[in-house]
């Protein structure tokens, strides 16, 4: 064999083997372009929350769907809840940073006096569990957690000089966490959507930051658009 045929032979095997390498690597450069943060259902500041994390809380409005009265009901009408979850979660994160900015927190003996009180309101604890899960997908183990972070608005509201409950009120605190989030660049995985750092939400969607837990606004709602 001569030395020419020998460097042939050579230089094809170099070239088959740096093909087959590419080829191993393009899946991987894929991925890392597709997911920056494997794993994760978004990431904040360095802050993960994973995919467990966010199936877990989507399981536990789940369960408490199939168990509750018209659970097929509540079910078809949450086709959402995934993103939603996932709304809510950076959201009580970007909440918590801001009460941390402003010098505020919320204590547990506060938490149970706005839960005893909105119980009353819904007219017990059963009630107001159903009224949660039916009209807000908020599963019964997530209330005191949901509590914890309108009250923390209600505080980092009053630290801020807002009124929420003004007309300019949602306006100035939309503005106020949507500053929050920016400086915690939200990176949410592709697949949920993009995190919209100007309405401070996930996607489209424009829900206030303070809530009402009480069912009240809906209950109205629907009575008024009952015929007499």
């Amino acid at each position: 064999m001569s030395s020419t045929t020998r460097s042939r032979r050579r230089r094809y095997a170099l070239t088959v083997s740096g093909a087959a390498a590419l080829l191993v690597a393009a899946p991987l450069l894929t991925a890392c372009g597709n997911e920056a943060h494997p794993g994760a259902a978004a990431v904040l500041g360095g802050d993960r929350i994973t995919m467990g994390q966010l199936q877990g809380k989507v399981n536990a409005v789940r369960d408490a769907q199939r168990a509750a009265p018209r659970g097929e009901q509540l079910i078809k009408g949450s086709g959402q809840l995934t993103r939603a979850t996932l709304d809510g979660l950076i959201r009580d994160r970007i909440v918590k940073k801001a009460a941390k900015d402003a010098g505020v927190s919320v204590t547990r003996r506060e938490v149970g006096q706005a839960r005893a009180q909105l119980q009353a309101q819904a007219g017990g604890s059963k009630k107001l569990k159903q009224v949660l899960l039916q009209q807000q997908a908020i599963a019964p183990g997530e209330i005191d957690n949901r509590l914890r972070m309108q009250l923390l608005v209600d505080k980092i509201a009053k630290a801020e000089g807002i009124d929420p409950r003004s007309q300019q009120g949602p306006a100035e605190l939309n503005d106020k966490f949507s500053k929050t989030s920016a400086a915690m660049h939200v990176d949410v995985n592709p697949r949920y959507g993009k995190w919209d750092t100007k309405k401070a939400t996930l996607g489209n969607a424009s829900d206030p930051w303070l809530r009402d837990l009480t069912g009240r606004q809906a209950d109205l709602q629907q009575q008024q658009q009952q015929p007499s």
